[in-house]
């Protein structure tokens, strides 16, 4: 199974990208984030001649999460336990069952700045997200939970580690929230940067920091044990991150082989 996640940052505005990325990339299952449409909304027509069935949790605002599955989807699921809202929940995680993996698609808050209610709205968040992963967990040997966690995992995940002192996506609580994911028996898949030494996967539009390669890597695929022995391949497709229109995130890719003992039964 070749697993993907990728925030396109508006999915009406990069179909032509995603169609081309898609046929060229072939991913079985695709996790997509702020696709800032309504699940009506969506382009299935465009992705539907590739084989993808799909699964979409929008409003039509600035939110919104997809799952793509050329190997079926079942058990779909909208929305976390007991889920916080900003004041309302809004459209930030979608889960199904692909090809026999659990697989949730999620887009964590901003979280703004610390101390901002937003940021009290995203540590409340996690918390949500790490519930609904601990009931579901035990159910599920092959589970995934990839998206745009808005958290940097380490200093080594974002390019200076100074800029960042006194703002989000860096400090104790995110990633303490993260680490929470992980003790429930789940792993960092850390893919391999198609350049330079580390693999980031988003740069700010401003100031040619793509070009520079001052970027963070906040783009994650968590999961579980036995799916994360069974990867034979990670990495950040950085070249869907150039030319004209790009979203600022580039697509995580994962290659699973799903032999014997990593699927039930």
């Amino acid at each position: 199974m070749r697993l993907a996640t990728w925030n396109v940052n508006s999915v009406t505005a990069r179909v032509p990208r995603l169609v081309d990325w898609l046929s060229a990339t072939r991913p079985d299952v695709v996790c997509l984030q702020e696709t800032k449409c309504s699940a009506d909304a969506f382009p299935y027509d465009a992705v539907r001649p590739l084989g993808y069935e799909v699964a979409a949790h929008g409003d039509g605002r600035w939110n919104g999460v997809a799952l793509l599955s050329r190997v079926g989807i079942t058990d779909v699921t909208r929305g976390l336990r007991d889920e916080p809202g900003f004041p309302a929940p809004e459209a930030r995680a979608i889960g199904a069952t692909c090809g026999g993996v659990r697989v949730w698609s999620v887009y964590v808050p901003n979280g703004r700045e610390p101390g901002h209610d937003h940021y009290a709205y995203k540590l409340a968040w996690l918390t949500a997200l790490r519930d609904t992963m601990a009931a579901e967990l035990p159910g599920h040997p092959a589970y995934a939970v990839c998206g745009d966690f808005n958290v940097a995992p380490s200093d080594d995940d974002v390019w200076d580690p100074s800029v960042f002192v006194g703002s989000t996506h860096v400090t104790a609580p995110e990633r303490e929230a993260l680490a929470e994911l992980l003790a429930l028996g789940l792993r960092d898949v850390v893919p391999r940067p198609l350049k330079y030494d580390r693999p980031f996967t988003y740069w700010d539009y401003r100031a040619g920091m793509f070009h520079r390669n001052e970027g963070m890597r906040i783009d994650l695929v968590y999961a579980s044990e036995p799916l994360a022995d069974a990867v034979t391949d990670a990495y950040v497709d950085r070249e869907a991150r150039k030319g004209k229109g790009p979203s600022d995130h580039a697509p995580v890719v994962v290659d699973v082989d799903l032999a014997e003992g990593v699927l039930p039964g």
